[in-house]
């Protein structure tokens, strides 16, 4: 074990089984040099090593020296204002022919940066989509940072090392979120309490990996903060309740609307057809009054694109944030795939679902007859590694109502991988056996 690491492990206080373990895997991903903070990595690493422990597939391997950002400092046009490619745009009018109308999709290929080719199908569809807002939720954290921290090695270090107590804004959150236990080197889940207290990094974590919208409140309550305190952020409880609840809410509406828009209107995306309106739990609603959100799939495909062009917020933060974006869990829903195990995926899912008295019908999960939004927004990198010859965008949204269309989902993550790497249209497998339908759902 290094000397840095040995330091590490003594102040953070982790136990020896666990350190051992991250002295071959520090980080986000599985292995990084800069220390995160996020220790439920650590135990995901201690389960590669176990026997029985559950296995995560080769494209979730990556070292943090290994990911990179695949447009960075090249001057090449909107990947839209050029027409369609006739070849993908074939291919997806396939693929989604006869099938339901809310189905929407844009892929944007982007393994040859001299030749960006793109294709969409009803591209300009707006629904809500769910937690797939979380990205700009974190987009605007590093905004934020950036502006109070122009030192990237500060911005580190106060994602790191700021232990943040979740409070009341976590109330409501159905998620389970991973905790690392010291004493085994194992990861148990939970969900998430007002005393809970993690690193800021590890909140971020929560939001992006496991989804959790009590992790989601309190990142932007925490973007808020930075943004009104400055580099004098970090700042006591006591300072921090006093402002949120002395400032008025329309004015706390209006700072939290420009945290998840600033960034993203600084890089040309067009905060007309994306938009996260409102915090992720009850709780964080009633103290900060939201509006409505919404995005389009072309303008999901455009934050991707402007991640790998390093465009947002900076380069640093485009890296580190595709770092959060990174799969080093169980996969599901659309990168389910196992056509996609040798892949890196950076990915995010989000759903909403409700439903109506209907006769002979019972509300499930996923399976709305009101509304069920199921999206997904991804970079797949092919194989995994340092030097890709596959690298495109997708990004899927539908509304099927009474239907769980995970597996369908992952279907057409096969189907479009493999029409991307052969230009050729792929039949998109129809059935599921039991086991199959029963896994994927159990995945999410």
């Amino acid at each position: 074990m290094n000397t840095k690491l040995s330091s590490i492990c003594k102040r953070t206080g982790i136990a020896a089984l666990a350190c051992m373990s991250a002295s071959i895997a520090q980080s986000y991903p599985l292995q990084d040099d800069n220390v995160s903070g996020i220790r439920r990595l650590q135990g995901y690493l201690h389960a590669q090593q176990q026997p029985t422990g559950a296995k995560l597939v080769r494209g979730a391997l990556l070292s943090a020296d290994q990911i990179s950002l695949g447009l960075e400092g090249l001057d090449i046009p909107d990947f839209d204002t050029q027409a369609q490619d006739p070849d993908l745009t074939r291919v997806l009018a396939a693929m989604f022919q006869g099938r339901d109308p809310s189905y929407a999709v844009v892929v944007v290929d982007i393994s040859d940066p001299a030749r960006v080719r793109w294709a969409g199908l009803r591209p300009d569809t707006r629904q809500n989509v769910g937690s797939v807002g979380k990205v700009l939720t974190m987009i605007g954290l590093f905004d934020a940072l950036a502006e109070a921290f122009p030192d990237t090695a500060d911005r580190q270090r106060i994602l790191a090392t700021t232990l943040i107590r979740g409070g009341d804004w976590v109330l409501g959150d159905e998620h389970d979120v991973p905790r690392l236990d010291t004493t085994t080197g194992a990861n148990r889940f939970a969900r998430l309490n007002p005393v809970d207290e993690f690193y800021l990094s590890e909140w971020l974590d929560h939001a992006i990996s496991a989804s959790a919208n009590g992790a989601g409140s309190v990142v932007w309550r925490e973007a808020m903060l930075i943004r009104h305190f400055g580099n004098r952020y970090p700042i006591s409880q006591a300072e921090a309740d006093a402002y949120l609840q002395n400032t008025p809410k329309a004015q706390l509406s209006a700072l939290a609307l420009d945290i998840t828009s600033r960034a993203l209107q600084a890089a040309d995306i067009d905060t007309g057809n994306i938009r996260q309106g409102s915090l992720w739990t009850g709780t964080g609603k009633n103290k900060v009054p939201g509006t409505s959100s919404f995005a389009t799939p072309r303008e999901l495909a455009r934050v991707m694109f402007r991640l790998e062009q390093g465009r947002l917020v900076d380069t640093w933060s485009s890296l580190e944030m595709k770092k959060y974006l990174y799969m080093t869990k169980r996969r599901y829903r659309y990168v389910y795939a196992p056509e996609l195990n040798d892949s890196a995926a950076f990915f995010k899912s989000g759903s909403l679902y409700s439903c109506v008295a209907e006769e002979g019908f019972r509300c499930r999960r996923y399976m709305g007859n009101n509304r069920n939004f199921m999206n997904s927004v991804a970079t797949i990198e092919t194989p995994a590694g340092p030097n890709p010859t596959s690298r495109y965008i997708v990004s899927l949204i539908s509304n099927v109502l009474r239907f769980n269309s995970a597996w369908d989902h992952s279907r057409f993550a096969a189907a479009i991988h493999e029409a991307v790497r052969s230009g050729e249209a792929v039949a998109v497998r129809e059935s599921a056996s039991a086991a199959e339908l029963e896994a994927v759902i159990k995945s999410d």
